[in-house]
């Protein structure tokens, strides 16, 4: 038997996206309505599920409250909002964001795992990060958006990475009902973050319990209490 991997998501499990993703949210939304929504309201949307794409929800939000704006259009204005104006994100929202784990917190799993990557984000967004942040560490494969023909809750991403590993156990860690979902539908043992500053943080363990999650940690430094070395 292989090595097992850690198939990480990326936004809520390896950095904070509170100040980036979401906050880019709810500032598309209210550009275009002039209403500022609540992290409790985005939460809500995405503890129902098939709200993994930032994208799509900020289109909802703003065409449920009777506004008429072409999803294109609400696209390119979050991706100005979070990207800014240069190819490495320079100036834009995905600077605000946090990494997670702390020093040594992941090198020290390494010794017993494989790391890999499951990310609704598009590939060159996780790769901003993962260049900032972890350049240390191995993440192989990084499967992302536009590596998927359907995305979260579908299984599609382990699935591929537990073809291309047909001898290594997976482990999926996520922080929404939809990775949860995913991880479900592909057979594969599901970790849920719940941080406990989210803002629906009672609500997301009971829906991690209801999906049978192999444990619930607050965040990714307490994977060393789920796989002691």
């Amino acid at each position: 038997m292989s090595q097992p991997i850690l198939v990480f998501d990326m936004d809520g499990v390896l950095v904070d996206v509170t100040e980036s993703y979401r906050e880019t949210i709810a500032a598309t939304v209210e550009h275009y309505t002039g209403a500022r929504i609540t992290p409790e309201l985005i939460q809500d949307f995405k503890n129902q599920g098939g709200w993994n794409d930032d994208w799509r929800l900020s289109h909802h939000l703003i065409t449920g409250t009777g506004f008429d704006v072409p999803f294109d259009e609400v696209k390119a204005h979050f991706q100005r909002l979070f990207l800014g104006n240069d190819l490495d994100g320079a100036g834009g929202m995905i600077h605000r964001e946090k990494w997670v784990a702390r020093p040594s917190a992941l090198e020290a799993l390494a010794g017993q795992f494989r790391f890999a990557v499951f990310t609704g984000r598009p590939r060159a967004e996780a790769k901003i990060t993962l260049d900032r942040y972890a350049a240390g560490l191995t993440f192989d494969p990084i499967v992302a958006m536009e590596d998927v023909e359907h995305a979260k809750p579908a299984p599609d991403g382990l699935l591929r990475i537990a073809r291309d590993n047909p001898d290594s156990k997976l482990y999926y860690i996520g922080d929404t009902i939809d990775d949860a979902r995913s991880a479900r539908a592909a057979g594969v043992p599901f970790i849920g973050v719940a941080a406990p500053a989210n803002p629906r943080y009672v609500d997301l363990a009971f829906l991690f319990q209801q999906e049978r999650a192999y444990a619930i940690v607050d965040d990714i430094n307490y994977l060393n209490e789920v796989f002691p070395a």
